[in-house]
């Protein structure tokens, strides 16, 4: 294609071809640049295509429970608003989650939003960078008198996710069978909690009190400050009520040092 442009000219105006919204938008920028239209849907079509296989890949269960033509119009939707912006399109459907609860007739049911959540904290938690986590030695070696001071970190794998509805029987079933029969979720209020052992990522939904202490602790609160929150629900029995959710936290590899 000799057009007269500078090179760097020429790709952004390919790229400009690829993401038209309208093809006859992009066939009358192809002819400006000396190329011939018959070629503009190929690839018009192939970015789309491909970004729409990224999200098949980064939202599998969502993409059990829309169905083929369905999801491919749920991903079109969500790429006129969001081009993909990343090198890798490993992360194109990072804001999908947010996107979709903030379009509520993207999707035919709210709580699908919650499990797009669900698959993309999964997966950036398999995607995570590794650190070594406490062990409980780590915690045993600590003196007593430097308990009410110390501070944890998150290993870089966890994350905690605020849902609106019980969808992780949905997410259990399709995983396990994708032609699984699955009910309507319930509504329920709730926080996620999701990590990386190892090489196998692991979720479990939370209490509320154990929700709120373990965001407080992923945020540097001191032992003496968990130990205060706790009173409300724990009474006297708080700090041993602490020292066990913070046992339970460096067995499952959640934390490390701050």
């Amino acid at each position: 294609m000799n057009t007269g442009l500078p090179l760097r000219a020429q790709q952004q105006a390919f790229a400009a071809l690829l993401t038209a919204d309208a093809p006859d938008k992009s066939t009358l920028l192809l002819r400006a640049l000396g190329g011939r239209p018959a070629r503009v849907d190929v690839y018009h079509h192939a970015y789309r295509a491909r970004l729409i296989e990224a999200l098949r890949s980064n939202f599998p269960v969502l993409h059990r429970v829309l169905g083929d033509k369905a999801f491919a119009k749920l991903g079109l939707a969500y790429l006129a608003d969001h081009p993909s912006q990343q090198p890798s399109i490993r992360w194109f459907g990072d804001a999908l989650p947010a996107w979709a609860a903030a379009h509520p007739d993207a999707l035919p049911h709210p709580a699908l939003a919650d499990l797009a959540a669900m698959e993309w904290a999964l997966g950036t938690s398999f995607d995570a960078a590794d650190a070594t986590p406490l062990a409980f030695a780590d915690l045993a070696s600590r003196r007593p008198e430097a308990w009410p001071a110390a501070r944890f970190a998150p290993h870089p794998s966890v994350a905690l996710v605020s849902l609106a509805w019980a969808v992780e029987p949905i997410w259990q079933a399709l995983t396990l069978d994708d032609a699984a029969a699955t009910g309507e979720p319930e509504p329920l209020a709730h926080r996620l909690l999701v990590w990386r052992q190892g090489l196998e990522t692991r979720w479990r939904s939370l209490a509320d009190n154990e929700a709120a202490l373990i965001a407080a602790c992923l945020v540097g609160e001191p032992f003496a400050a968990l130990c205060e929150r706790a009173i409300a629900s724990q009474g006297d029995a708080a700090p041993a009520w602490v020292a066990g959710a913070l046992r339970r936290w460096v067995d499952d590899g959640l934390l490390v040092e701050r």
